[in-house]
């Protein structure tokens, strides 16, 4: 007897048991192949979801730099850090 139940599809039309699953697909598939052999790219996509709440927080904090660094003042003390060269 058929029953009804749930489940999760990637951005390939992939079906997953759990949206973590299906989120670490479309994470590895942005990341694409990383290393010799086989990928590491689904591992670190589980990884990126495990420590969401602080590369939240990180990149939270970068776009704050960056506000912060597009209202400085220009003159010859300041120099964005865009503008200088190696």
């Amino acid at each position: 007897m058929a029953i009804l139940g749930n489940g999760y599809f990637d951005a390939r039309g992939h079906y997953f048991k759990t949206a973590e699953e299906a989120t670490a697909s479309d994470l590895a598939a942005i990341l694409g192949r990383i290393g010799d052999g086989e990928s590491l790219a689904p591992g670190i996509a589980l990884m990126l979801i495990d420590r969401r709440k602080d590369i939240e927080e990180i990149f939270a904090q970068h776009d704050q730099m960056v506000a912060q660094s597009s209202q400085l003042p220009e003159g010859d003390n300041v120099t964005p850090f865009s503008a200088r060269k190696s």
